[in-house]
């Protein structure tokens, strides 16, 4: 430890680098090369962040359910409420725009008005037989047209709720998409470069706006504006972060380092990502903003410690060999302590999770060595700082500040106390106010048209996430027995009482659409058969099931009938109330269904994300207490003293509570983009925690163990960096508020606010904690023996050591 840590150590390492700055100028470049080469295999996510492990019931369910009825999210729904829809010229536009949709390779099945099948009865074939409901050739008279409305909505109650709302005339198409493409790019392919256009031209010819939604059509715009929003954030986060950088320094010369290193870091990220083999989602494209906000502080640090050596005697040889010797240990362990941060998610069960801790961790130590790398090669050939360059170490705005902490933390101690305890109880307070959120849609950009038709399809027809129920009766045509239909039959009326949840679709639906055939089509008769009316009908319903190899409802029930699906749709806006709607129908189950006869599965997207953002949440709490106890163990090691472990822990939490507690006065919900903010906080904020005590612990050996002098000298000489990298990180995050999506808004304006808090921590209630905590260590053996002789080896022995080697 001694090696590692000591002035030897880090002298060698500062030889090291400025005796090969060449060659390793040249190996940076050659790694820039090869994971740039790397960038042409970066692939985007098509599918909704799974936030749950593979192995958890909630994700066994569900992949039991798609491998027997295949991927859910395969519908996409196209509406409009106009009333001129059954007029001639707009039906013909209408149906032509059918008739494209459904030639696309890309297409499984289009359900719509003017391809609609009504069953006939075929008595002698003992059959059901699909029939066209319009007659293509009297499409033309508008009378006809009229009737066909006029059918539809009093004749074919089985199409209510999924093609047409009676109450309001709104009418809607199904496309179903192949399920082999629903999560692959062919789907983002077919969406952008054929569906829309199409639907475009639609209006362009009638004037007549459509609303188009489904997973697959939210999936697509969703991605592309994540996609488009990655180059504005990493674009915007530059431009601030460089003009705040150029404004603290006022040297252009700085600042371009800088912003070469973040660039070079931003880079390696991308490369890194795609020669890992991880697609770029919700999580990973994070990363590559992370890399510039933590790696400016890291420019700031290393750069701001060579002006100030610079100043005190004028030799830039000796400045730059001492940036690295003497900040070598504690920018080291600040970036060691970031990235283990974002290393606990590794520890997780889940495979999203488990890659933004390797990617992040990887990246976090890769900036943090091309700092340590570029900065001291690259002012070693330039010339050295003039005095504006320096003006920034004495500008009277920064001094005021720190002489307003110095003596807040000298004579107000007291009051610093009085007011931590009032935040603390503020944020305890707003903790209970918060609500975890379920929602899919809520951080999806609100100012868009298919955020506002996702709405129109909530209105009109009750949602678009679809809700899964997979009922295994355990024997062959099972599903298809009367008495499971009236079981089912309960069921789905359970459901529809029920406010957020639509109308289902089952077998059930089949089954009365076929007894209603049977019937010649009266609406009356559409019910389930009686057990005398099942003898005549099952036969009819085994043909046309065994015969009819395009009817779509077959994916209601499996080939060998012992499995139902039964789907209803939730409006996204009560995904909080999932897990009460879903003990609701469990209970309804048990009693219906019970086990072991029937095993029944609850399950679709809403319920695995509303479950998997409470799943994050418990592991971000798992997270931040290892990281709690992490920032804790390397405090004991470095003092010795529980107090200095309790003493760096709450500057640290009270940012934190006072967020949380921030977040629920004000409504924002707990979701998988506002659950980042407090990891993502910490391990910026405990930088500044352990660079103070780090610099404390030096000023103690350098002072003669004398508390307050250390204290006050750390001011000196780490307050200025701590100070300028929180205002770049609290602009930094704050471009996340250029987004169009409430979730990053939300996440960058937090941690942003988080990071301000967590400054004024550490720069006043720190330092109160250590004068009124920490008395004890007025004595040096409470300090480990290496720890002593490292911290004694004081700017005499670095001078000692630099003399030998000339």
């Amino acid at each position: 430890m001694k090696k590692l840590l000591g002035i030897g150590f880090w002298e060698l390492i500062a030889r090291v680098i400025l005796r090969n700055r060449i060659v390793i100028l040249g190996c940076i470049v050659l790694i820039t090369v090869l994971l740039a080469l790397q960038w042409k295999s970066i692939r985007f996510t098509q599918t909704e962040a799974n936030l749950i492990p593979l192995d958890d019931k909630v994700n066994v369910d569900y992949q039991k359910f798609l491998d027997r009825f295949g991927e859910e999210g395969n519908l996409i729904v196209i509406a409009t409420k106009d009333k001129k829809l059954f007029t001639p010229k707009v039906y013909q536009a209408w149906s032509e725009l059918m008739q494209t949709i459904q030639s696309s390779k890309e297409v499984s099945l289009v359900v719509s008005v003017d391809n609609l099948q009504k069953l006939v009865k075929n008595d002698s074939l003992e059959t059901f037989e699909l029939k066209p409901l319009v007659d293509k050739n009297k499409i033309q008279d508008e009378a006809y047209l009229t009737q066909i409305q006029k059918d539809l909505f009093s004749k074919m109650p089985f199409y209510e709720g999924l093609l047409f709302n009676k109450k309001t005339g709104a009418i809607r198409s199904a496309i179903y998409l192949d399920k082999k493409i629903v999560n692959t790019k062919i789907r983002k392919d077919y969406v952008l470069e054929k569906l829309i256009p199409a639907i475009e031209n639609f209006t362009k010819k009638t004037n007549i706006e459509l609303h188009t939604s489904g997973m697959p059509y939210i999936r697509t715009l969703n991605a592309k504006t994540i996609i488009d929003e990655i180059g504005l954030f990493i674009g915007a986060a530059l431009l601030i972060t460089s003009l705040i950088f150029f404004y603290f320094f006022r040297s252009f010369r700085a600042t371009l380092i800088s912003l070469i290193i973040v660039i070079i870091g931003v880079m390696w990220s991308f490369g890194i990502i795609a020669g890992l083999g991880y697609e770029i989602n919700v999580l990973t494209a994070l990363v590559p903003t992370l890399v510039i906000v933590i790696g400016i502080p890291n420019c700031i640090f290393f750069i701001n410690k060579y002006h100030q050596e610079y100043h005190k005697h004028a030799n830039k040889a000796k400045a730059l060999q001492r940036v690295i010797t003497k900040t070598g240990t504690a920018t080291l362990m600040t970036n060691i302590t970031t990235a283990v941060g974002f290393a606990t998610f590794i520890a997780t069960n889940n495979d999203l999770l488990r890659e933004f801790g390797i990617v992040t961790t990887i990246n976090i130590l890769a900036i943090y060595l091309l700092c340590l790398l570029i900065v001291p090669i690259f002012f070693s050939y330039i010339p050295p700082p003039i005095p504006r360059h320096l003006g920034h170490l004495q500008r009277e705005s920064l001094t005021s500040f720190l002489k307003w902490i110095v003596n807040t933390v000298k004579y107000n101690r007291v009051g610093v106390y009085v007011t931590a305890v009032c935040l603390l109880v503020f944020g305890i307070i707003g903790i209970n106010k918060i609500k975890v959120s379920g929602s899919i849609i809520e951080d999806m950009p609100k100012n868009t048209t298919f955020f506002d038709d996702i709405r129109f399809f909530e209105k009109e027809f009750d949602g678009v996430m679809p809700l899964e129920i997979m009922i295994d009766t355990k024997r062959k045509n099972g599903a298809m027995k009367l008495s499971n239909l009236r079981r089912m039959e309960e069921l789905e009326q359970t459901i529809m009482d029920v406010p957020e949840l639509s109308k289902p679709l089952s077998v059930v639906n089949i089954a009365k659409s076929f007894n209603q055939a049977y019937y010649n089509g009266n609406p009356k008769y559409y019910s389930l058969p009686s057990s005398q009316e099942e003898i005549f009908l099952l036969p009819y319903i085994k043909n046309s099931l065994k015969n009819s190899k395009e009817n779509q409802l077959k994916s209601y029930i499996t080939a060998d009938g012992s499995v139902a699906r039964m789907t209803t749709f939730i409006k996204d806006e009560n995904g909080e109330k999932m897990e009460s709607i879903e003990a609701h129908i469990r209970n309804k189950v048990n009693k219906l269904f019970p086990s072991p006869r029937y095993e029944v599965i609850i399950t679709g997207k809403p319920s695995v994300f509303q479950k998997g953002t409470k799943y994050l949440l418990d592991n971000l709490l798992s997270s931040l207490l290892f990281a709690f106890a992490l920032t804790g163990g390397l405090v004991a090691v470095m003092f010795r003293s529980l107090k200095m472990v309790l003493v760096s822990i709450i500057p640290n939490l009270l940012p934190l509570l006072m967020t949380a507690g921030l977040m629920g006065f004000l409504g924002i919900p707990l979701k998988p983009s506002t659950l980042l903010v407090f990891g993502i906080a910490f391990g910026m904020s405990v930088d500044d925690t352990l660079r103070f005590l780090a610099q404390y612990r030096l000023e103690l050996a350098r002072n003669d163990w004398k508390i307050k002098k250390s204290v006050f000298a750390t001011f000196n000489d780490a307050g200025i960096s701590m100070f300028y990298t929180s205002i770049v990180l609290f602009f930094g995050f704050s471009v996340f508020m250029l987004s169009s999506f409430g979730g990053t808004v939300a996440l960058g304006g937090l941690v942003a606010l988080t990071l301000s808090f967590g400054m004024l921590s550490n720069l006043v209630l720190l330092p109160s904690l250590v004068l009124t905590l920490n008395k004890t260590l007025a004595n040096q053996q409470e300090l480990p023996e290496p720890i002593i002789d490292i911290l004694e080896q004081t700017d005499e022995a670095v001078d000692a050591l630099e003399k030998k080697n000339k």
